[in-house]
Formats: structure tokens, C-alpha cells, sequence
């Protein structure tokens, strides 16, 4: 019997949508890393007996019982959603899962905080997170946490390590499984480097970056940002100018000599990063994705997520304030190990699978055959990342603009059909409401004449009983 799983991501990695599509719809929740850790978990349940649907990343109490008809479990990849922007969608979380029947299983869930978090303090949404949780906890066996510093943020809530929650990782970590298989590589001046890299970063980290790019001229820059994306296809977008050397619009040197690619789906990302010698930037989901797709890599983590997972995955890394106005890529090449991560890897995939096992959830590990995500991906063509509009030919850029006005302007008619039905509908219902009114009104006259025509008999007889 096939057994039906509902999942936190706006995305399958099997849909293959319109680089249109992708920029009007928030298909990425904001952040096209969402992708490989997605990737990760479809590919690794998705057995011959398991189907996968996204859940549009849709949190709305009123679906439970659709939900509960409909699917066997809830899985709930989640990133760093112990913060406070994202409260709102915990506690519609909490209100949902006390209304679902179904098991809930929440995997590598992380808490935002400083490099260096003081956890005695507590954070403003300490209340929501220990609701959600309970609520979790009341379908699963366990909650899986990205790692050790939000295994510790739990734990001063009053929930117990190692029963309650458990550390796993980044599960984006185990998309191909217990090996990883980084290659050797010799850096020269003419090697293809890929940076990425957020606006938040500290400027000494983001400086660096430029001068990277200029000692390794050969390279391309990966943004990660929904507003990147549209910034890429449209070129109309722009990031608040808080930096000199971030880029914050298409001007910026990245997008003049055409080297920003914006990736839209996770297989052709992964595939596009087999290509650099290095990959190197502050971007998580940046730099896993090309250790696992093999590619040597060198992460500038910034805050307590991203350093958790440094440690637990033994990712290849130089601290951010470690960083000078000298530092030179080169000169880190030459210090790093860039298998690092190799070392851990089957370790933490084994707690990996413990995990998913301690809640019941199957997987394709359990099985002497090719996984069946890969089968149905080698025959479909995906899209490739995008190049920025201003690099583009002039019929290129019109075939650009042309098919994203005509898929703007088809939603546009959807959203206007859409709201035509809601009018035609609610016409009819204010007719109904209107017929059932003086239907009303109309049992009402008749109930009254009854009870006069009664009320007039009844005086009769009582007349006929004075007068006898």
C-alpha cells in the first residue's frame, strides 16, 4: 500500500517550473537553499511504496482534516526557524498540529542566534518555540536539531537531549548517502571558483569576497535571495544599499561581466557545481551543495547556525573574524583540508538513519536499487540557472520580457476569474439569502394567521361554554 507523506516545501524536485513561474511565485521561501535540503529528504524517503507532495509551505489550521484524510505523515524540513521573524509561522504550526492525527516529523531544525549565543538569556519567542515542540512531540518520537547549540537551547526549555530531540545535522549533508566524495584539485590563477555570499555578512567578509574575484578572475557568483532572483531575470529589483561590496543591483561588476547564475532547481544546481575547482563563500546551502556534489569548498561561517553545523559536519571553514584586509584566498587554499568533511560523514549518516528509523519513516537505504528520484530525474530535462538580463542578446531579452509579461498577465486573469467566481458566488448567495428571507417571512405571515384563525376558535368555543 503507498503511503502518502504531506511536506514543508514549495517545491518538488521533479517540478519543473518556468524561470517565469519562479520569480513570481515563492516557490524557494525566500531562499533558494531550501532546495538541496528538500532535495535531500524527497530523494531519501521517496520510496517505490512513498509519494511526496509539497505543502506550498501553506500553515493554516483549517486544512487539518484534509490533511488527516488525505496522508500518512507530515514531514517538516525546517532550516534555522527558531527566530523571532519566524514566529508567526510557529505558532500556526502549533495551532495545526494539535488538530492533526497523523505523525509530525520535524528534521534539522536550527535556532538564529550570535556566534556566540548566551542561552541563560532566553529569546523573545522561547514560549512559541516550547509550544511547538510539545505540539511536535505529540506525533513523533524524537525532533531532529541541526546541532549541538540548539540541542543546548532545547535542553534549557526543559526538553531532554537524546529523547526528546536528538542531532542529525543538515539533512541537505546525506542527499547521495554515507560517502562523500570530495576530489583533489590543484588551484591555479586560471581555475573556475564559485563564490556566494549574502548582504549580512560582515564587510571585512564581503571584501574579501571582491578581492577573489579579482585574484581568481575566472569564477561565478551564486546569489541565494528571492530578490536576487528576480534581480537576475528582470534587472527592476535592487537590495537596500547598506554595503559597498555586495551586489546590490545589476551594476555591481558580478553582473557586468556576466557571471552571476541563479539556480531554480536543485539537481541542475548540484550538477552545475561538478564544474568549479572550489567553491568558496558564506552562503551554507552554498558551499554543501557543492561538497556534495564533490567540488572542494571553503565556508565563511558568520552566526551560531551556520557555526553548529560547521562543527557537527566538520565542514572545511575559516571563522569570519578571522578574515584581514590581507587575507588572500590563496593563502587559505594552502592551510585547509578540504576533506574534512569525509571524515564524519558516515557517522552522521548512521545517526541520520536512526533517526528517521526511531520515527517509523522508511527509506531508500533499506533497498539494493537505485533510488527512484534519481530514475525519474535522468529523464527529464531541467532548467538551467539563469544568467543576469543585462548580459543577454536583444532577442534573448525580448523572449525574456515576453514570456514574463504573459505569465504575469495569466495570473493576473486567474486571480481576476478567480475573484469573479467569489462575486458570482457570493450573488448567489445573497439571492439565497435573500429567497430564504421571505421564505421566512412568508411561514411567519402563515404561522401568524394560523394562530389567529386558531386563537378565534378557541374563543368561540369558550363564548359558546359562557352563553350555555
Amino acid at each position: 500500500m503507498v503511503k502518502k507523506y504531506l511536506m514543508r516545501s514549495g517545491i518538488a524536485p521533479t517540478d519543473v517550473k518556468t524561470a517565469e513561474d519562479m520569480v513570481i511565485n515563492t516557490r524557494i521561501g525566500g531562499n533558494v537553499g531550501n532546495l538541496i535540503y528538500a532535495f535531500s529528504v524527497y530523494r531519501n524517503l521517496t520510496t517505490d511504496d512513498v509519494e511526496i507532495t509539497p505543502d506550498n509551505y501553506r500553515i493554516n489550521e483549517n486544512d487539518a482534516e484534509k490533511i488527516n484524510k488525505t496522508y500518512d505523515a507530515y514531514i517538516i524540513p525546517l532550516a534555522d526557524a527558531f527566530r523571532e521573524p519566524f514566529v508567526k509561522q510557529l505558532k500556526g504550526y502549533t495551532k495545526l498540529f494539535k488538530k492533526l492525527k497523523i505523525p509530525i516529523i520535524v528534521i534539522g531544525v536550527g535556532l538564529k542566534a550570535p556566534f556566540e549565543p548566551n542561552l541563560k538569556e532566553g529569546f523573545p519567542f522561547d514560549k512559541e518555540v516550547k509550544e511547538f515542540v510539545k505540539a511536535v512531540l505529540e506525533h513523533s518520537t524524537t525532533i531532529g536539531v541541526r546541532g549541538q547549540i540548539t540541542a543546548d537551547y532545547l535542553t534549557s526549555l526543559g526538553f531532554k537531549e537524546g529523547k526528546d530531540h536528538i542531532v542529525i545535522g543538515c539533512p541537505s549533508m546525506y542527499s547521495f548517502g554515507p560517502d562523500l566524495n570530495i576530489r583533489d584539485t590543484t588551484i591555479t590563477k586560471d581555475s573556475l571558483i564559485a563564490l556566494n555570499g549574502s548582504k549580512l555578512s560582515p564587510d571585512n567578509v564581503l571584501k574579501f569576497m571582491e578581492r577573489s574575484s579579482v585574484e581568481y578572475p575566472n569564477y561565478y557568483f551564486i546569489p541565494q535571495w528571492q530578490k536576487e532572483l528576480k534581480m537576475t531575470y528582470l534587472g527592476n529589483e535592487k537590495l537596500k544599499k547598506n554595503t559597498e561590496h555586495y551586489p546590490v543591483n545589476i551594476t555591481h561588476k558580478f553582473y557586468k561581466e556576466d557571471r552571476v547564475r541563479f539556480p531554480i532547481n536543485a539537481k541542475s544546481w548540484i550538477d552545475f557545481l561538478k564544474k568549479p575547482d572550489l567553491a568558496v563563500g558564506s552562503r551554507l546551502h552554498g558551499n554543501i551543495t557543492a561538497t556534495i556534489a564533490g567540488t572542494p569548498s571553503l565556508l565563511i561561517p558568520k552566526d551560531a547556525r551556520m557555526r553548529e553545523l560547521t562543527d557537527y559536519h566538520n565542514l572545511t571553514h575559516v571563522w569570519a573574524n578571522k578574515i584581514t584586509d590581507d587575507t588572500t584566498l590563496s593563502s587559505l587554499i594552502e592551510k585547509v583540508d578540504f576533506h574534512a568533511p569525509e571524515k564524519v560523514q558516515k557517522e552522521n549518516f548512521e545517526r541520520f538513519l536512526q533517526f528517521l528509523e526511531l520515527n517509523e519513516l522508511d527509506h531508500i537505504y533499506r533497498y539494493d536499487k537505485p533510488a527512484p528520484l534519481d530514475t525519474v530525474l535522468e529523464e527529464m530535462k531541467l532548467p538551467e540557472l539563469i544568467r543576469p538580463i543585462n548580459r543577454l542578446e536583444i532577442n534573448e531579452l525580448a523572449d525574456r520580457l515576453q514570456g514574463y509579461e504573459k505569465r504575469r498577465a495569466d495570473g493576473l486573469k486567474r486571480v481576476k476569474d478567480k475573484n469573479k467566481q467569489y462575486e458570482t458566488n457570493e450573488r448567489k448567495d445573497k439571492k439565497k439569502i435573500k429567497d430564504l428571507e421571505k421564505q421566512n417571512e412568508d411561514l411567519k405571515n402563515a404561522l401568524n394567521k394560523e394562530e389567529s384563525s386558531f386563537m378565534h376558535k378557541v374563543g368561540n368555543v369558550f363564548r359558546k361554554i359562557d352563553i350555555k
